[in-house]
């Protein structure tokens, strides 16, 4: 494409491309992960956009630049409304764009939220995979019926084939019963069941994935979950600091995740210290980069979500459909030069 024409990708074609592809999506995260530990990427930190008299709405905006295999700039642009799951909308929509690291110009741009769910799900999985080493993983227990947690069982049967079962807690039931039934569609070979407190998905599973809408903690005891139980905290803010301090915890990235009231910076507040944070997970991929775990402890990641990780899928979105001949080519986005106008 010319350094004037922007590829538009919309929703439904990112999808199609995504279709089959997780193996590529966790390797493109993970060498992500391991590139923004280097040191080869810039990340500023998030800038969320609220409301007056509203708790839960925001739009988080997340530039970044992405070296590497990558060597991609851009911005997602992400809204999450969970008001919008009772008027039958999706919870958040986002828009991404990617920029050319030699002229600056735009390349692409994109429907996001899937690129966001994808990325999200798939860092959880990495993680989850990891964070289990040699144990197998028969049981995953899901708090939170929404997409997250969907795109969550996809990368963890991915990663983790060995899976038998897969509970499931909502405060919806309706809305649970609706998440088993599309999972099926994922696999059929697995027992799904949904059940009716959080103890019983914390007292059995072997990973437990959070992907809820809390905004403040209400989880205080983790005493019901087995020693090697490993929590993927996706949504943030579902512990009270004790129970972080309890744990073994693991992050996407320390300056990043201490922020905006997260459970990890609510711990961060009442101790005066991050020496609770093991390591952060790009360590755990570069295992002789990691501190040893306490076996005593369960483990906890909790990923703020970087932005570097939606420039990663961006850029393989935007290859594949580039291949393909999938989008639809604006020419002349940008204007004529201004002494020609």
């Amino acid at each position: 494409m010319s350094q004037n024409e922007i590829l538009l990708l919309k929703g439904d074609e990112i999808f199609n491309l995504f279709q089959g592809r997780e193996k590529e999506v966790m390797e493109a995260v993970k060498d992500a992960y391991v590139i923004h530990r280097k040191g080869d990427s810039c990340l500023p930190h998030s800038s969320f956009v609220r409301f007056p008299n509203k708790e839960k709405e925001r739009i988080i905006a997340l530039p970044a630049y992405l070296g590497g295999r990558f060597d991609i700039a851009g911005m997602k642009w992400i809204a999450s409304f969970p008001g919008n799951l009772e008027k039958g909308l999706e919870r958040a929509s986002a828009q991404l764009t990617l920029n050319s690291t030699e002229t600056g110009f735009p390349m692409a741009f994109m429907e996001s939220s899937i690129i966001s769910a994808k990325r999200t799900a798939a860092s959880a999985a990495l993680a989850g995979d990891y964070l289990r080493a040699d144990l197998p993983v028969k049981t995953v227990g899901l708090v939170g019926c929404g997409l997250i947690n969907y795109e969550t069982v996809r990368f963890l049967l991915a990663a983790r084939p060995e899976i038998e079962t897969v509970r499931v807690f909502d405060l919806s039931r309706e809305r649970g019963d609706q998440f088993i039934s599309k999972c099926h569609e994922l696999s059929s070979d697995i027992q799904y069941e949904f059940v009716g407190s959080l103890g019983e998905i914390l007292g059995q599973s072997d990973v437990v994935a959070l992907a809820t809408t809390a905004v403040k903690p209400y989880i205080s005891d983790l005493s019901a979950c087995d020693p090697a139980t490993v929590i993927l905290h996706t949504s943030l803010r579902d512990f009270t600091a004790n129970v972080i301090l309890e744990a073994d915890n693991l992050v996407d990235d320390v300056d990043h995740v201490m922020r905006a009231a997260t459970s990890v910076h609510l711990a961060e507040q009442e101790v005066g210290h991050r020496d609770f944070i093991r390591c952060e997970i790009a360590d755990v991929f570069t295992s002789d980069q990691a501190p040893r775990p306490d076996d005593s402890k369960i483990r906890i990641f909790t990923p703020f979500g970087l932005g570097v990780l939606d420039l990663a899928l961006a850029k393989m979105i935007y290859e594949l459909a580039s291949e393909q001949g999938k989008g639809t080519a604006m020419d002349s986005f940008m204007p004529a030069p201004w002494f020609a106008r």
